[in-house]
């Protein structure tokens, strides 16, 4: 019984879920654009290398969401659902994980020998706040759109958000813990949690292997029984 998208049937584009994907796709675009630009600016002035990797892994939230609303809008106006694209789309959005990685684990290091102390940010603490509450709720609506139309890009974005929810927990944790107890180690170090998360999603998104959660697997089972029941059903006859 598979708990993840199947590559082996078309995405379904005609249905309200496709139309919802498209809905969560340009929230996350306009979203993160403003996001991205708080926590850059942020964090470029507290000198905060988590709140800055946050910045930017809403900037890649950005690009990937606007791959995804590409290839739906494409699709939902009479395009052939396109494996070989797909693919190319999945691995990009992989690749965006493995970039901001890179990114927050060569700047944690650089801090951690150079002992740079970051500045409190108030600004930051109440954006990531804010992504706390909205993130995980946009993560799930996505995944439900996704399995509901068989789409493995649809699933991979909301992968990618629910990273942008993690991080948001890690940075606001990071930035509480610092104003609080003035650790100069606890920055670099939520930076690190960052890029652990982004390199598993990432290895998920490259090998089009994206872990479903038990709701999606008692989804499963109960359409395995629908399944089951309608096959005995149909013998009786």
């Amino acid at each position: 019984m598979s708990s993840t998208p199947s590559s082996a049937s078309t995405p379904d584009v005609t249905g309200p879920a496709a139309h919802r994907a498209v809905r969560y796709a340009k929230f996350t675009i306009g979203y993160n654009v403003i996001e991205g630009i708080i926590a850059i600016s942020a964090g470029t002035v507290a000198g905060a290398v988590s709140l800055i990797g946050f910045g930017i892994d809403s900037s890649i939230e950005v690009a990937a969401a606007t791959v995804v609303l590409v290839r739906l809008l494409a699709e939902i106006k009479g395009g052939e659902p396109d494996e070989a694209k797909e693919r190319r789309a999945l691995k990009f959005i992989a690749i965006t994980f493995f970039a901001l990685a890179a990114f927050v684990t060569v700047e944690g290091i650089r801090d951690l020998v150079s002992g740079e102390k970051p500045d409190t940010s108030l600004v930051g603490i109440a954006l990531t706040g804010i992504s706390i509450v909205i993130m995980p709720w946009l993560a799930r609506a996505k995944r439900k759109a996704g399995l509901e139309m068989n789409s493995r890009l649809v699933v991979a974005d909301a992968a990618e958000t629910r990273l942008c929810a993690w991080l948001s927990v890690s940075t606001f944790v990071g930035l509480v813990a610092f104003a609080l107890l003035g650790w100069t180690w606890i920055d670099p170090v939520a930076g690190f949690i960052i890029a652990g998360f982004a390199i598993m999603e990432g290895k998920e998104a490259w090998e089009g292997e994206l872990v479903c959660d038990d709701e999606c697997d008692d989804e499963d089972q109960a359409s395995a029984t629908a399944t089951g029941s309608s096959s005995r059903s149909d013998d009786r006859k």
